[in-house]
């Protein structure tokens, strides 16, 4: 009989269902050392955020098959290290999403209507009625960041209740927001016009302070900012400062910078409800993140496949290690792709080329997807599922195949028509598995992919190269490589450089004023 381990405290439905195929053991606050000791002797470990499930834990699970996480996020898990195992890593992406939906919508009444205040001071045995004077939201403008599942619910409920819909969301499509009833607006529009702005996005480098100071300056003095999302998106010190001066009207978080919070002048406001991160905290939760995890281990346990699986799932060590260089490089491209087409995305063209066109190709192409949606949805997005998060975001893929194409072996060709144009990528894998970017619109390159590059399209002219160094150089931004492509002499190039260092704000729009320079991007991979 299979043997799970389960590490930290799931609720007893879940252990029920484990229990049909399984002999269950509940071990919760073992220490690492103890879980190494242990684990050679599990098929199964299904865990929640308390487990740190490292690659020491990993590789000593020998007899290990799934790896099953009660909530949203895997950051508690070596993901890398399961799949070079061959471990299967589900989670449940949706099992939360209409607690942490109705959550954001419980934060938005109660700061309309006052009513953590006044029940406080009913409790106190007064009745200040005109104290508590509250605002309706029917027919006000909600202003929502972020359209994935939560903020999709939000929607729909919002839009029941009488209110008009603005909404962000770089990766979604007009008709998917039309679908929705939202009107897709550029954030400045949507901090400008909405007298409700709620947060669903996951904090990345882009999204961190997104309510800056600057953005509060935009609002309106009768605006109403609510986060149930991520801690970081809003800068905290500004919001506190806004409220002081009365910039908006109020504000809900359920997420801070730092968990539990600390000392913070939020404290001080009485229109500001804080509540210690409550989103998914709901029975139904619970139990709907165990029964779901546990069901994919028992599917696991019996051969079948995981719905929700974050990397490949079902896929012996031997098949792994054969597609993992190619379906790093699909991910790398898509990922590189999105960050240069930029804006909302409409179409992916996926390519495979040279003998890559004989081989499958539904693993190459989902993970371009994953790639291409990676830096809006991070975890979120899977092998499993991304599929669907790109047909929900209107994002249409097409697939095509080319054996004819033989610059390498085998490569991929990716392209991506989105609201600020098209970009392609070309790459391929040399000899000894090493990913190279051969191709970036049409101009042929040869560089290994960096966790930071920039590449710039100008005029294939004398000094380019020099100014670029210089300016990098000045801003203390070291260039690890660079190359050159050019389709004639003196016409236009693409340049492409990996840095050492992030680019530092502001330097991207001087590169952009060099002579000659026609465009600049920057990517982090």
């Amino acid at each position: 009989m299979a043997k799970v381990l389960v590490s930290d405290t799931i609720d007893k439905a879940g252990i029920d269902i484990l229990s049909q195929v399984a002999q269950v053991d509940i071990k919760t606050g073992l220490p690492a050392e103890e879980l190494v000791k242990i684990i050679p002797e599990y098929n199964a470990l299904m865990l929640r955020s308390g487990t740190q499930v490292t690659q020491a834990i990993i590789e000593a699970g020998t007899q290990l098959k799934i790896i099953g996480r009660a909530g949203v996020g895997v950051d508690n898990i070596d993901v890398k290290a399961a799949t070079r195992q061959g471990i299967v890593v589900v989670n449940s992406p949706e099992g939360n999403t209409i607690a942490a939906a109705e959550h954001t919508l419980a934060m938005m009444l109660s700061l309309s209507r006052h009513i953590p205040e006044a029940n406080q001071s009913v409790k106190e045995k007064k009745w200040d009625r005109k104290k508590f004077v509250g605002a309706e939201i029917y027919k006000k403008t909600l202003g929502v960041v972020g359209l994935g599942k939560i903020g999709s619910h939000v929607v729909n409920v919002a839009k029941s209740m009488g209110m008009k819909l603005l909404a962000f969301d770089p990766f979604i499509s007009k008709e998917r927001a039309d679908q929705l009833g939202c009107t897709l607006v550029d954030l400045d529009l949507l901090f400008t016009e909405s007298d409700y702005i709620t947060l669903h996005i996951p904090k990345t480098p882009e999204t961190e302070h997104l309510i800056s100071t600057e953005a509060l300056n935009k609002m309106k003095s009768t605006a109403r900012l609510i986060n149930c999302a991520r801690g970081g998106i809003i800068d905290e010190s500004a919001l506190a400062e806004a409220i002081a001066n009365k910039k908006i009207a109020g504000a809900a978080l359920d997420v801070f910078e730092e968990e539990p919070l600390g000392e913070s002048g939020l404290r001080e406001f009485n229109n500001v409800l804080l509540t210690p991160h409550l989103g998914a905290s709901t029975a139904e939760a619970q139990v709907n993140v165990a029964i779901d995890v546990a069901e994919q281990i028992r599917d696991v346990l019996l051969g079948l496949p995981a719905r929700s699986a974050v990397n490949i799932p079902g896929l012996t060590p031997d098949v792994m290690e054969k597609l993992r260089p190619y379906l790093q490089l699909a991910e790398t491209l898509g990922n590189l792709v999105g960050q240069l087409a930029g804006g909302r995305i409409e179409r992916l063209t996926v390519r495979l080329q040279g003998e890559l066109a004989t081989n499958k190709s539904q693993p190459l192409v989902i993970a371009s997807i994953k790639g291409l949606l990676s830096r809006a949805l991070r975890e979120r997005v899977n092998y499993v599922n991304a599929s669907i998060e790109a047909k929900e975001r209107g994002i249409r893929v097409i697939e095509t195949r080319d054996a004819t194409i033989r610059d390498y072996s085998g490569s991929l060709h990716l392209a991506a028509q989105g609201s600020m144009g098209e970009h392609s990528v070309t790459g391929a894998l040399l000899s000894d598995g090493e990913i190279r970017i051969t191709d970036v619109d049409g101009f042929p390159i040869n560089v290994p992919p960096s966790n930071y590059m920039l590449f710039t399209v100008h005029r294939d002219m004398p000094g380019i190269i020099g100014k670029i160094g210089s300016l990098l150089g000045s801003f203390n931004v070291n260039i690890a490589s660079m190359q050159v492509g050019r389709k004639i002499v003196r016409g236009d190039a693409v340049m492409a450089l990996s840095l050492d260092d992030p680019l530092p704000d502001g330097l991207l729009t001087e590169i952009t004023k060099v002579a000659g320079i026609r465009d600049a991007y920057t990517v982090k991979l």
